[in-house]
């Protein structure tokens, strides 16, 4: 009988916001089977051949066997070109399905006990995932590749201290050096995935031992959603890697350490790392005779840091801040230790996001403050765009960053609690059907509404 309930609960996938989890799995799937298939063809080798394949532009030029093996997987390996866009696309599928699913799972209240170490378990793939397409898109050895290397190490040396060593230990002597891309490659394809694997697989067991949780209206569950999403994923990827090309190494060339390509970003996730060194303004700090670079240090390790630091401790950091404020129950009366270890552990079932309007409050500023880094990415773009000078354009950006999380903040908790009162005059008085009728003893009233469940189930108080 227990089983029977487990798989019940392991299974209910109905509400159409629990399919993200489903995304980045099937996405970590195409990523590993694509994966194993572009092994066989890459040379992951900075040795310098000089080019002699298919492509008559660059005839002759010398590049990296890196650069010349890709090139060769690309244009000349039957159905290598689309097997290597559809594994880069995967990559972008997995992190957006990660980060939808983490958002989720912080406005519905997914987070709470005992289902911490499943939110620990996503907040710790989403940079796992940045760091796996980070790496796999410098081992081509082409432009884009030699840009995110100089990006690396700026980063490198800004850390005080033992910056100047970890650029050393991981380029060599000189840059970029012979081992940087031997280096990357086994850490993309040996180091991260294998981390990702446990952690996946970790996350199925706890998803068994512990069933799925709910929406408090009742949503049937769809029999057979798993293979449907594997085969949707699966074929949204192929069509992406038919029908959008991606990454063209062709038309960017080889790396060269004196070059850099004009126009280039990076991945839409590593998007508010650009934005935010183009919009940091260049400050420095001098201590103890070591030059601390503000400039990239914040912009590249501070707020990443604090951002993933503050994700994965909110968990813990609500939990205390409710208990405090719920020692005493409503007659004023102190809990026993019982009821508060009971009201710890949290009921499975989720929030709409309306009910925790703070909560979803703060979500909404963290999307704003990362949707403004990223469009700071393109502040040369906007300007070429509008006619602006970039310094206008950086200058706004450096102010939206700050006021645009907070207007957000303000705007959102609003309408959380006007959704709120809404729902509580529809559930007092019925929802409004303008249908007018007459009554035996000849009076008018308006004929009301059935409630919606979701409604019925509303509470009628904010719970932050």
């Amino acid at each position: 009988m227990r089983s029977s309930v487990r798989k019940r609960q392991s299974s209910g996938l109905g509400h159409w916001s629990f399919m993200f989890a489903e995304v980045a799995i099937w996405s970590f799937a195409v990523l590993v089977v694509t994966g194993l298939f572009l092994m066989v063809f890459f040379d992951p080798d900075m040795s310098p051949v000089l080019y002699q394949g298919v492509y008559t532009p660059l005839s002759g030029v010398p590049v990296s066997r890196a650069f010349d093996s890709t090139m060769r997987l690309s244009l000349e390996v039957r159905g290598g070109l689309l097997v290597r866009q559809v594994h880069h696309w995967s990559a972008l599928v997995f992190v957006a399905a990660v980060a939808l699913q983490l958002l989720r799972m912080f406005v519905t209240g997914a987070f709470r006990r005992p289902r911490v170490p499943q939110w620990l378990i996503w907040v710790t793939l989403l940079p796992l995932g940045m760091a796996a397409g980070e790496t796999g898109n410098i081992l081509p050895d082409d432009m884009l590749s030699g840009g995110s290397l100089w990006l690396i190490q700026s980063v490198l040396l800004s850390i005080p201290v033992v910056g100047s060593y970890g650029a050393q230990l991981l380029f060599g002597a000189g840059f970029p050096g012979d081992s940087i891309i031997p280096t990357m490659y086994w850490t993309h394809v040996l180091v991260i995935p294998a981390a990702m694997v446990a952690l996946l697989a970790a996350r199925e067991w706890l998803v068994r031992r512990h069933g799925h949780s709910r929406f408090a209206a009742p949503v049937p569950a769809r029999a057979g959603v798993r293979p449907l999403m594997a085969g949707t994923t699966i074929g949204v990827l192929v069509i992406l890697g038919l029908a959008f090309q991606i990454a063209p190494i062709w038309l960017y060339g080889p790396a060269g350490p004196g070059q850099i390509s004009a126009g280039s970003v990076p991945d839409w996730y590593m998007g508010f790392l650009d934005g935010a060194l183009r919009i940091m303004p260049g400050w420095e700090l001098t201590i103890g005779g070591y030059t601390l670079s503000l400039a990239v240090l914040v912009p590249t390790l501070v707020v990443p840091g604090v951002f993933f630091t503050v994700l994965a401790g909110y968990p813990l950091g609500e939990r205390l801040v409710l208990r405090r404020l719920g020692r005493r129950d409503a007659l004023g009366r102190p809990k026993s230790r019982s009821r508060l270890a009971t009201e710890a552990t949290g009921p499975a079932v989720l929030d709409r996001p309306r009910e925790a309007p703070v909560r979803t409050a703060v979500a909404t500023a963290g999307v704003a403050f990362y949707g403004l880094l990223w469009a700071a990415a393109a502040n040369d773009q906007l300007a070429h765009q509008f006619h602006l000078t970039v310094e206008a354009v950086t200058i706004f950006f450096r102010y939206a960053v700050l006021l645009g999380p907070v207007v957000a903040f303000w705007l959102t908790h609003r309408l959380c609690l006007g959704l709120r009162l809404q729902d509580r005059h529809d559930r007092e008085h019925g929802p409004e059907s303008g249908v007018i009728v007459r009554s035996a003893q000849g009076g008018f009233h308006e004929r009301p509404m059935p409630v919606e469940p979701e409604r019925q189930h509303a509470v009628t108080g904010p719970r932050d």
